[in-house]
């Protein structure tokens, strides 16, 4: 058999089908498809959907919605606990004219579970008032009330002690007293989500050392961390931009940290005002004209605006078909729309400004070297009062730049509003976009497209208003009306105008120093130069090195 016929045999015994003994296994077959039984459809009324409905308490409301409170994270919820406190704290002893002393403690109690304590040296909470305060949310003297305040819709405080019942179940405890006559009040009080609210489980009368003020203390699930957003760097902060306060902090395991009083002035007293025109709507116009006083629409305009007088009440009525004695009760929504389109018409002066209460030049100064120090250059500026929807806001910048701060890193940006730190949403707010939006290289200092400037400088920009605009109830950041960051900007401007002249200044110098240093080392050699070339003796060659240093010492003086 030749080669080719043997390996065609091998290839045929190699594709040979298998034999009857080895059978091909059968197929599995697919199991069946499960068959969902639908239910019978529940087709609802107009009666059982009516029955549905019923109304939502705001506290149920923010429980299921606590991150619009800024409680979205175990970190920011400590960190918020702490801030509401304080602000309490600092609002209540402004308003009785008392230097505030406060104390922050946080104790760690389990994993992840912690104490914090706040204590004031306040005028104090009144028995009847304490349940309502700390116990049930949208509760408090600010929301109506158009002067600078820490606090403003009421919630706070409440919403701090119902984050801790929810995620512990322990009520909040308070001690307060008003003065040395009185005994001091003890409360443990929960919030009745379902009503809001205070559900009081304990009261007595207590022996306190303090002559008055008031302690709180709320126990919760939390994260406690260190660094740029947390505690010690907030209370730094607060204590920056408050610098009459005397703070003292001590955070789990810690040695206690002390933050001095730069200023033992307490800020100017901020007082309440009436609503402008410019920021009326036309269904606020109707609820004010429903609630006056006045009997006379003229009237109503004079004592319920500020800034309004005889001549802008009647050039706002004027052309709308009602006279000035028209009675306010009487208006309806289409005269109250052109009563709107009329203010918008009519030159009304800006509101008055006693209302604000800004840091001052002079105490953001103190309060940066104190807060801050080492720093080679320090700089603040106080813009005049200005105005966005009929509200006064005063923009405030302070910077501190050199010295012992990094210069390879990112400016440190610090936001505050009413004097309280924001610590979130930084991209989201005025502040961030007013910075971003300065050419800090006509000042001499870098700054890459789409980042802060890099710099050896800390800033600080501040807003003082009697309603902070902000961006959600969580206060993290300013919303960008126009007219707020246009004032961001020029205080920017001003501290940055200020800023390259000292940068500019210290180059100059800097140049100088280093002319001279050449000079000095050569002057040796001109003169040993001189001696060779005119044949000078040795106290001719003196002469002449005197001579030219001299004159560089003269031209180093002038």
């Amino acid at each position: 058999m030749t080669p080719a016929k043997k390996k065609s045999v091998r290839k045929k015994k190699a594709t040979a089908k298998p034999t009857a003994k080895r059978k091909k296994a059968a197929p599995k077959k697919a199991a069946p498809k499960a068959t969902r039984k639908s239910a019978p459809r529940t087709i609802a009324t107009a009666d059982s959907m009516a029955r549905q409905q019923r109304e939502i308490s705001v506290s149920e409301f923010f429980t299921k919605n606590r991150h619009l409170l800024g409680f979205d994270s175990p970190t920011k919820a400590l960190l918020t606990t702490i801030k509401e406190a304080v602000d309490n704290s600092l609002d209540a002893c402004e308003e009785a004219g008392i230097l505030p002393d406060l104390t922050v403690e946080i104790k760690l109690i389990a994993e992840n579970r912690y104490k914090v304590i706040v204590q004031d040296n306040g005028p104090g909470i009144v028995r009847e008032q304490i349940p309502r305060i700390f116990g049930k949310l949208l509760y408090g003297s600010k929301f109506h009330r158009l002067r600078q305040s820490r606090g403003q819709q009421g919630i706070g405080i409440s919403a701090a002690g119902m984050y801790g019942q929810l995620t512990t179940g322990k009520p909040v405890e308070i001690e307060s007293r008003i003065n040395k006559r009185k005994p001091a009040q003890y409360f443990q009080l929960v919030i009745d989500t379902l009503k809001n609210e205070p559900v009081i489980k304990r009261e007595r009368e207590v022996e306190w050392d303090a002559a008055h003020g008031t302690r709180v203390s709320i126990e919760l699930e939390g994260t406690y961390k260190r660094g740029k957003h947390g505690v010690e760097a907030y209370l730094r902060q607060t204590a920056l931009a408050n610098p009459h306060v005397d703070l003292t902090y001590q955070g789990p395991g810690e040695e206690p940290v002390h933050f001095e009083r730069a200023s033992k002035d307490l800020p100017e007293e901020a007082l309440e005002i009436k609503p402008h025109p410019y920021g009326v709507e036309v269904g606020m116009l109707l609820r004010m004209m429903k609630e006056t006083k006045s009997r006379q629409l003229k009237g109503f305009f004079q004592s319920e605006f500020s800034r309004v007088g005889p001549k802008a009440a009647t050039s706002i009525i004027e052309g709308t078909g009602l006279q000035n004695t028209t009675s306010p009760r009487r208006v309806v929504p289409e005269k109250a729309e052109l009563l709107v389109k009329n203010i918008r018409k009519t030159r009304i002066p800006a509101p008055p400004t006693d209302c604000l209460s800004p840091i001052g030049e002079e105490r953001l100064l103190a309060s940066l070297r104190q807060q801050i120090p080492g720093a080679g250059y320090y700089e603040a500026v106080t813009r005049p009062p200005s105005v966005y929807r009929g509200n006064p806001f005063q923009i405030e910048v302070g910077l501190a730049y050199g010295g012992g701060i990094a210069g390879d890193e990112l400016t440190t940006l610090m936001r505050f509003a009413n004097r309280v730190p924001l610590q979130y949403q930084q991209g989201a707010c005025a502040t961030f976009k007013a910075v971003m939006a300065t050419n800090w290289r006509s000042y001499g200092i870098q700054q890459s497209r789409g980042a802060l400037p890099t710099a050896p400088m800390t800033l600080m920009v501040h807003i003082a208003s009697v309603w902070v605009p902000f961006t959600s109830e969580s206060k993290e950041a300013v919303a960008s009306y126009d007219e707020i960051i246009k004032e961001m900007k020029l205080a920017l401007q001003e501290s940055g105008r200020k800023l390259g002249r000292y940068i500019r200044r210290g180059q100059r110098e800097r140049d100088e120093a280093k002319k001279r240093a050449y000079i000095e080392k050569y002057i040796p050699h001109i003169g040993i130069a001189l001696q060779e070339i005119l044949g000078l003796s040795e106290a001719q060659e003196k002469k002449v090195v005197d001579t030219l240093t001299d004159t560089l010492e003269r031209s180093r003086k002038m």
